[in-house]
């Protein structure tokens, strides 16, 4: 592969995550997916058609990646979530920083996007500062603390943090068929609690579940088999086009708002340049504001008092710290991570909903 041909691919690339994103952003403005609202309808409502929403998503996303895996056609050692230490403190601290903190902020990064794509200007002023707290817990005084206190504490696991790598090692089966079993199992268990409620079982409830994950699936597929090559023309090792870690990745929101206002604020100096992570950001943004304006809904929205912004601006920076600790937000973590059965991403997820519980039950008390 030449320079020439290169350049096409990354083209190929960013402009397929566009599309995707903006699918997505539309997506979630129409139906409203929301982990946060989910774990809003359960505590507060006792609904869990959200919930099961989310979790057929999950279960779509997990039997895509585990049959991707078993076919080939990706390698999940590859991916950002393949690790042999297990980050259990900064997975469960951050998990439940940013659980907590997208409760205040009244979402999680993506529904942050979807909301200020839609007119809402306290959205902006989320993003920003969870923006500016996540990229100083990256590369920042914030992170000074975070590697020496906080990712210190961790348990190396020889046989790796994927289920499937479990399987493969004690059962002594290949990891394709190891990913695939786990895949399997997991999102059957996950659709036999889905499919138990009858009234979940609507168009609109199925539909939302099933695209979600699709689209999940399909960022993997974008990342792992189109962006994948196994000989840059400069360096010739493998590589993977447009993500920021230089492995495979699937969506996250919160490392890449910091990404872009870090892009966006030192552009010039020649070192940045277009990721999947930038382009998904702009793209649901998009998305929700075309859908928005379309519906007829756009419409500008502000904070309603000190108290509101107090708030709001308190909860973005829990978000932006948690979100780093945890190696990702309710969709990195909560959608991506747990596609690949990893047992961090286990871990941060529950600690989110944890967090996001713990912050529903203090607000009904303070009410």
């Amino acid at each position: 592969m030449n320079e020439s041909q290169l350049a096409h691919l990354n083209w190929l690339v960013l402009s397929s995550t566009a599309v995707v994103s903006l699918f997505l952003g539309a997506l979630f403005h129409r139906s409203h997916f929301c982990t946060m609202g989910a774990v809003s309808d359960v505590v507060v409502m006792g609904s869990f058609d959200r919930m099961r929403q989310w979790a057929l998503a999950l279960a779509v996303a997990i039997f895509g990646f585990g049959c991707m895996a078993y076919a080939g056609l990706i390698n999940p050692l590859q991916s950002i979530y393949a690790t042999k230490d297990l980050l259990w403190l900064s997975s469960l601290l951050g998990g439940l920083l940013f659980g907590w903190g997208m409760v205040w902020a009244s979402g999680c990064g993506s529904k942050t996007l979807v909301r200020l794509g839609a007119g809402n200007l306290k959205a902006l002023w989320v993003l920003l500062v969870m923006g500016v707290v996540a990229l100083s817990a990256m590369k920042g005084i914030l992170a000074v603390w975070r590697v020496q206190y906080v990712d210190v504490m961790k348990i190396e696991l020889p046989q790796g943090l994927f289920a499937g790598e479990w399987l493969s090692h004690y059962l002594n089966i290949p990891l394709q068929v190891g990913m695939l079993v786990a895949a399997c199992t997991v999102s059957v268990l996950l659709l036999v609690w889905i499919l138990k409620d009858q009234n979940f079982i609507t168009l609109h409830n199925v539909l939302t579940g099933v695209l979600v994950g699709l689209v999940i699936c399909v960022v993997w597929w974008i990342s792992g088999v189109l962006g994948h090559g196994m000989e840059h023309p400069e360096t010739l090792e493998e590589f993977f086009l447009a993500t920021s870690s230089r492995k495979m990745e699937a969506l996250s929101f919160t490392g890449p708002v910091a990404l872009t206002l870090d892009a966006l604020m030192y552009f010039s100096d020649g070192t940045k340049r277009l990721t999947m992570g930038l382009i998904s950001v702009m793209g649901v943004c998009a998305g929700s504001f075309i859908s928005a304006w379309l519906q007829g809904t756009l419409k500008l929205e502000g904070f309603t008092n000190a108290a509101d912004m107090r708030r709001h601006l308190v909860g973005a920076s829990l978000m932006g710290m948690g979100a780093v600790l945890a190696m990702g937000c309710s969709i990195g973590q909560g959608l991506s991570g747990l596609s690949t059965l990893s047992l961090s991403s286990l871990i941060a997820s529950l600690a989110i909903v944890a967090g996001a519980y713990a912050a529903l039950q203090f607000d009904l008390r303070q009410a």
